[in-house]
């Protein structure tokens, strides 16, 4: 078995992420730039009921696998081990199968309650199967990560994210240059952008079967667990905990998404109610301006949004097999190591992406989605009032992790209910006046609410306390960047160009601070020490005494 420690656990899947999300850029912005505004509405119709099925279904596999495998594995109950992941194998397939069954026959019914129309319903049957696939590829990565192995979660990312780009492009492409051979095999859409968006959205769910075919694979080459233990637990007492442990995990991701749902209702409804942007975009017709508006926010400004987030996630995968084992042993020194680590490695990622795109909002978005201007415009804006909400996520996800790690899973649930409460107050009274700009301050907003409730039920639940110095010293350094990177770029022609000489400059300013910062107050004993937590090493003190 290849074990990491927290540190290099959460490099290796935070590299994996980088590059999952560099290709799932290369393939939602050049969808976005071929589909534009309207066809971006009927992709994100899918993923407004997709993603909600996944989280509630999938979310908390490998999240309950991970933990209640580190557990075992700590000490040394191998049986158990192999146990945990056939049955959640079995179990959580069981569970996949309906759910995706469960869309398809939903598809053209939701279509038309949400988007006003069935042309989304082909896209919303196209990544319908990826939740089945989503449930296995779920049970194997927490399997390795809970044995501290990363390295299959971070390759089997990247192959999910080569086969989308591939097939998802390819086929949205092609269904675009061939126009009249689709509208004769699908009579019934009139909207060729709505088959365009099914096409692409099928390269998710092939990616998702790929990982699938990934894992199967590794599952012939690797080797075999060492024996060890009677594994004395029955399946439906696995089965029992597994459900316990992922039930609140997923409910939580579900409540989480769900702000997705608030998104298109309340910005496609209020913006239709009050007339507004109609006549403002040409070439969209009457009663498509509220589609177009969303679609542009949904598609343009929440990707970008995303990209960070979801590469900090990894911190939160790489902290939950350290807190779990840290609490399994009684080790209050490593579990307070593994938050500081985790919550200060979220921070100095995030800091800086959110200065800077805050900045540069107009750069990027001009830079990224050339050939969509009146898309872009509807977003800048958006995407600068979506930046503080960012950080706050990505220090929220790491918090969840651990809550979870240390038996604490039903508590984000409800952390996540309070914020989804706000997210629906803040859109539906700031978007009549503010439009879709209403929509990301409500956004930022609730994400500050949920990663309060959460650090102060961890810090009360773990029983620990954090410095706050180190943290603030990472925003400090973070101020220093955006201000050297405004400075270096301000009359530099040409988006490309500011955008590197911004990141250069800023970035260097970045690290020279932050190195300084961080170290000017640690003890020179402490300089160049190992305080990453291992469970192995902690697995063998505890067989020890």
């Amino acid at each position: 078995m290849k074990k990491q420690n927290y540190l290099k656990g959460s490099l290796i899947l935070m590299l994996s992420a980088i590059a999952a999300k560099a290709l799932g850029a290369v393939f939602r912005i050049p969808l976005t730039n071929i589909l534009g505004g309207v066809g971006m509405s009927y992709f994100g119709c899918a993923y407004s009921l997709f993603m909600p099925v996944y989280a509630l279904i999938v979310t908390g596999i490998s999240s309950a696998v991970a933990r209640m495998t580190a557990a075992r594995a700590a000490l040394g109950l191998y049986a158990s081990v192999r146990r945990i992941r056939s049955t959640a194998l079995m179990l959580f397939t069981a569970a996949g199968a309906p759910a995706s069954v469960l869309m398809v026959l939903l598809a053209r019914p939701y279509s038309i309650c949400s988007a006003g129309s069935a042309e989304a319903a082909p896209a919303v049957a196209m990544i319908a199967p990826a939740v089945i696939f989503g449930c296995i590829t779920a049970v194997e990565r927490g399997y390795y990560e809970g044995l501290s192995n990363m390295y299959p979660t971070a390759l089997s990312q990247v192959a999910e994210g080569i086969v989308k780009v591939a097939a998802g492009l390819f086929l949205c492409s092609y269904t675009v240059s061939h126009e009249e051979m689709v509208r004769v095999l699908f009579p019934g859409i009139s909207d060729v952008r709505a088959l365009a968006a099914a096409a692409g959205i099928l390269g998710v769910t092939l990616s998702s079967a790929g990982a699938v075919v990934y894992f199967r694979i590794l599952r012939l080459v690797s080797a075999p667990l060492p024996e060890g233990g009677d594994c004395s637990e029955r399946r439906t007492e696995i089965a029992s905990e597994l459900i316990s442990a992922a039930l609140p995990i997923g409910a939580a991701a579900l409540v989480t998404n769900l702000s997705a749902l608030i998104d298109m209702w309340t910005v496609i409804g209020c913006l239709s109610q009050n007339g507004a942007y109609e006549g403002v975009f040409p070439g969209v017709g009457d009663g498509e301006s509220a589609r177009f508006v969303y679609g542009s926010f949904s598609g343009i400004a929440l990707t970008v949004f995303n990209l960070v987030p979801s590469v900090t996630n990894m911190l939160g995968k790489g902290a939950l097999t350290g807190t779990a084992a840290a609490r399994e042993l009684g080790d209050r020194k490593a579990l307070r190591n593994s938050s500081v680590q985790a919550l200060l490695a979220a921070e100095v990622i995030a800091l800086p992406a959110a200065v800077g795109l805050g900045i540069f909002a107009p750069e990027t978005l001009g830079m990224l989605f050339p050939r969509q201007p009146d898309e872009v415009g509807v977003c800048i804006s958006a995407l600068r009032l979506l930046m503080p909400g960012m950080v706050f996520l990505c220090l929220s996800y790491p918090v969840f992790s651990m809550l979870q790690g240390i038996g604490r899973a039903g508590v984000p649930l409800r952390i996540m209910l309070a914020g989804t409460a706000a997210k629906l107050a803040g859109n539906i009274l700031l978007i009549p006046e503010t439009g879709v700009d209403g929509a990301a301050i409500s956004t930022s907003l609730s994400y500050a609410l949920i990663l309060f409730l959460a650090l102060r039920t961890y810090f009360r639940e773990a029983d620990i306390t954090l410095p706050a110095a180190p943290f603030v010293k990472v925003l400090y350094a973070g101020a220093m960047c955006g201000g050297a990177a405004w400075l270096a770029a301000g009359r530099v022609p040409g988006n490309a160009l500011r955008l590197i000489i911004a990141g250069t400059v800023g970035g260097a300013v970045y690290a020279a601070v932050l190195r300084y910062a961080l170290e000017m107050k640690m003890p020179r004993k402490d300089r160049g020490r190992d305080v990453t937590f291992s469970v192995r090493r902690e697995a063998e003190r505890y067989r020890k005494t």
